[in-house]
């Protein structure tokens, strides 16, 4: 049986990590490729299914990071859009019952694979696909933004608000985002966002005074979760809609009078979904494929954080992502 390398973890709590070891190249499923990977990206989930067992952990010996970009080095027999030696990207595993990407090749659903951006290197493809499923079912799926739309997104320069920008630029919407610092501004401007709120020198009642004459914006994408849900609703208009990520603590606790008051449509979300249950694959697939054309035609890029690790330091990745002292998405390369 042939081996390859996979990083695994045995446990999962405050001190689980990863380890080298070699297991069997996995064999693939008829709905299946296998991807020769290149590289991953390190997702808030990713480091939660190491420190938390939450119920959607694979079985232990584990192999984790949803994100892959690589090379396809076998098909399965009813896999027909993907020929050996297509360069793919994906969020295809790392959940219970999917391996992850911390190893020499991942098997992964040929419906939730796409043929990556051309003008990407595999690093920069496999910065990509969680954040931008994730930001295209908010912006996109639930809220239908549209041109001329002011939409407001939180942590614009944060894994998912980077790309929730561009996407919303790419719909022709106005879009205001909030940052926490100078430089952060700075490279929220780069990615094309219109309007700059620093959240820690400004409330919630000034900024939507100053940009829209206080009635509100026609979307707000709350990326951060529990206390700043309440902000996020107070920021929209009537009718208004309103998408989170992080509800964990929100939606349980929260008075939702302010949503009342306003009719707002409140959107919650979960891109897990088709990974752990199969529903709604081929519209994963979809997006990414959508989302390489905005790659390749110049409106959208990953922002990547400036140290770049290779798997062998997946332990030293984790611990730069605990510390949060980085920006943009953390990548590791398979070499």
């Amino acid at each position: 049986m042939k081996k390859m390398t996979a990083y695994v973890t045995r446990s999962y709590g405050p001190d689980a990590h990863f380890e080298a070891t070699d297991v069997p190249i996995p064999k693939l499923a008829p709905e299946q490729v296998l991807i020769e990977v290149k590289a991953t990206s390190l997702n808030p989930i990713d480091h939660k299914l190491l420190r938390h067992d939450i119920g959607l952990n694979p079985e232990l010996p584990a192999v984790l990071h949803g994100d892959v970009a690589g090379i396809v080095s076998e098909v399965g027999s009813d896999v027909s859009n993907f020929r050996v030696g297509d360069e793919v990207y994906a969020c295809a595993g790392g959940f219970i019952g999917n391996a992850g990407a911390l190893a020499d090749y991942m098997p992964a659903d040929s419906r939730l694979v796409a043929h990556k951006p051309k003008t990407l290197s595999f690093a920069e493809a496999a910065a990509l696909p969680l954040v931008v499923i994730t930001a295209w079912e908010a912006m996109i799926d639930s809220a239908r933004v549209k041109t001329n739309d002011h939409v407001l997104v939180h942590a614009g320069v944060g894994g998912v608000g980077h790309v929730a920008v561009q996407i919303a630029k790419s719909r022709g919407a106005r879009v205001a985002t909030t940052v926490s610092t100078e430089q952060a501004a700075q490279t929220a401007k780069k990615l094309g966002a219109d309007e700059i709120i620093n959240y820690r020198q400004e409330s919630v009642e000034d900024y939507v005074q100053r940009l829209n004459d206080g009635k509100g914006f026609d979307m707000v994408y709350d990326t951060v979760g529990g206390p700043n849900f309440e902000k996020s609703l107070q920021a929209l208009r009537n009718y208004g809609h309103v998408v989170t990520v992080f509800t964990g603590t929100t939606a349980t606790k929260l008075e939702l009078m302010t949503s009342f008051l306003k009719s707002a449509s409140i959107h919650t979300q979960n891109m897990s979904i088709p990974l752990v249950s199969g529903q709604g694959r081929d519209h994963h697939g979809q997006i990414l494929r959508d989302a390489a054309k905005l790659v390749d035609s110049g409106k959208l890029k990953p922002l990547i954080h400036e140290q770049q690790f290779k798997f062998q330091n997946v332990n030293e990745a984790h611990a730069l992502f605990e510390s949060g002292k980085y920006v943009g998405k953390i990548v590791l390369t398979s070499n």
